[in-house]
């Protein structure tokens, strides 16, 4: 996911403070874990792929919100099955 008001967003206050979420994909809800990405690689490639996702279907300009959002990976919970 890419955080557009990084820092600033709510939701990005409440991961840094506790990383602890829950996620539901249609009818699923899931414990997971979520957190800043920080290496420069994982970062570059986050932006670059949900750039790449919306773009042919997003009128507008992505290029600043894909030079400068704040990537947040979430990893399921252990023994999590989906």
């Amino acid at each position: 996911m890419l955080s557009g008001g990084g820092d600033r967003s709510d939701w990005v206050k409440n991961l840094r403070a506790n990383p602890l979420v829950r996620i539901r994909l249609g009818t699923e809800t899931r414990d997971a874990s979520g957190r800043i990405v920080e290496d420069p690689d994982q970062v570059a490639l986050a932006r670059r792929l949900l750039v790449d996702k919306y773009r042919p279907r997003y009128s507008g300009d992505l290029d600043g919100w894909g030079a400068t959002s704040v990537p947040i990976a979430v990893e399921w919970a252990r023994g999590t099955v989906i």
